[in-house]
């Protein structure tokens, strides 16, 4: 039996006590109204406007000497009508600004939802990969894994408080207390007519109910196979092990399906204009290769505290092995819907990477760099997948740059060019992550960690690659 260390645990609190002030000091200096706005405008602008500030001051001081020099003629031919022309273009402009100023307002109060949106999705979607990856390698008889079940299961108990604040976030939007989804705003759907074309299926209730229908059923299968394999460990016979092939199989099916719809609901509908017939394998891919990195994680580290005493180096490999193929998986899929859209170039598709390209530039292509280019060749030698600190650098980098694909995929339509990875999105990190820890490791020490009645244990046991 492991036990939560109270070191660890003690480390799990301070993250989620830290994680929480960030959180909190990002809500609190969002800017309240247009006047906070032109204030944080102004002091990141500061220098630029002094310098513009300068030149219009120069020919400003042009423009005076030539209207001196030809005041009494223009004034003689222009008349009232210059005055009134004049009026109307600079009340024109006034609504203009503050028309800017309303839409980066909205941008800046999303920021603080975003980053707490960004990393509770993404720490769910790592327990749920966890759960798909087991329910895989149960449907599959997997005889290499067994040995790996009590780490998975102990994963997957985090998607239950996971679901329970992702699907609070959700009826929060619907409830208009944030404006990630912008086809939940009546008024901006009263003059969207696409927006409006969709809306039999991007509705608050219908919405929810999907959410509620997936989130119940992963949570449904997660707490059935924990119990039926909890259950095989004391039976006298291998009724529990069928039950949870069984309920894998059918489970697996309800994934695919739930995920691709989970996908366009919570991460696509952000930017309502626009769709992908290969975003569900793309989100699939971005945190089954997280959910796999964090098992060859965990299991490191109770390796290193002398638990799993049947996990050898061979068991390592094989979930290195899978980390690479994962990372190549996903390199394939971005690749494909980029170089699709790109090629076609259908303004309403191709705004989604414009969008990306001139304002994220840094994090879009970096983690091309950090979920392919640098996995690939750390992970590209058989020899270095058996070695801890190769996979734990490797997996960080994974986990990381799959954080910040997350990120891109949030935040473009909902905060614009605004973006910065400040106090909420640090706190939202170190929040979940602390949750995380303490709920994992915490499901981990209430069972043994040998599923010992296994049929394919002792496969398992005696695994060498």
């Amino acid at each position: 039996m492991y036990t939560f260390s109270s070191k660890l645990k003690t480390f799990s609190f301070i993250l989620m006590i830290v994680g929480v002030l960030g959180i909190g000091y990002s809500f609190f200096t969002a800017p309240k109204d247009i006047n906070d706005v032109e204030a944080i405008l102004a002091s990141q602008h500061g220098h630029h406007g002094d310098a513009h500030a300068e030149g219009a001051e120069h020919h400003d001081a042009k423009d005076a000497h030539v209207n001196t020099a030809h005041s009494e003629d223009a004034h003689a031919a222009a008349g009232h009508d210059a005055h009134d022309a004049h009026g109307a273009d600079a009340h024109e402009a006034h609504d203009e600004h503050t028309h800017h100023l309303e839409h980066v307002l909205h941008q800046l109060q999303n920021k603080p939802w975003a980053g707490v949106y960004v990393a509770a999705l993404f720490f769910m979607l790592i327990s749920l990969g966890a759960l798909a990856f087991y329910a895989i390698q149960n449907a599959a008889s997997a005889g290499w894994s067994p040995v790996l079940f009590r780490v998975m299961e102990g994963i997957s108990a985090y998607l239950i408080p996971g679901a329970v604040i992702v699907f609070l976030l959700l009826v929060l939007g619907v409830m208009g207390s944030h404006h990630l989804f912008v086809w939940m705003d009546k008024d901006v759907v009263a003059h969207d007519h696409l927006i409006q074309g969709k809306s039999g299926y991007l509705n608050g209730p219908f919405f929810l109910i999907r959410a509620a229908l997936f989130m119940g059923g992963w949570i449904f299968y997660r707490q059935y196979a924990r119990k039926v394999s909890l259950a095989q460990d004391e039976a006298s016979d291998n009724l529990n092990f069928k039950k949870s092939f069984k309920a894998a199989a059918s489970f697996l099916v309800f994934f695919i399906v739930s995920e691709s719809i989970m996908s366009w609901d919570w991460i696509m509908s952000v930017d309502p204009h626009w769709f992908s017939t290969l975003f569900g394998w793309y989100v699939f891919a971005s945190f089954v290769v997280s959910a796999v990195t964090v098992i060859a994680m965990v299991t490191l580290y109770l390796k290193s505290q002398g638990y799993l005493e049947y996990v050898n180096t061979s068991h390592i490999h094989d979930l290195a092995k899978f980390m690479f193929g994962f990372s190549v998986f996903w390199t394939y899929l971005w690749f494909s819907q980029f170089m699709l859209i790109w090629y076609a170039d259908i303004p309403e598709e191709i705004t989604y990477f414009v969008t990306r390209i001139e304002h994220y530039n840094l994090p879009f292509f970096g983690m091309v760099v950090m979920n392919f280019v640098l996995p690939v060749l750390i992970l590209v030698n058989t020899d270095f997948k058996r070695l801890t600190w190769i996979v734990v650098l490797a997996g960080t980098i994974i986990l990381c740059g799959h954080y910040i694909d997350f990120f891109n995929m949030i935040m473009p339509a909902t905060v614009g060019d605004q973006w910065f990875i400040g106090a909420g999105e640090i706190g939202s990190i170190l929040f979940f992550m602390g949750l995380f820890i303490f709920v994992v490791f915490s499901a981990i020490s209430k069972a043994p960690l040998l599923a010992k009645r296994n049929p394919l244990i002792e496969e398992s046991k005696h695994f060498h690659y």
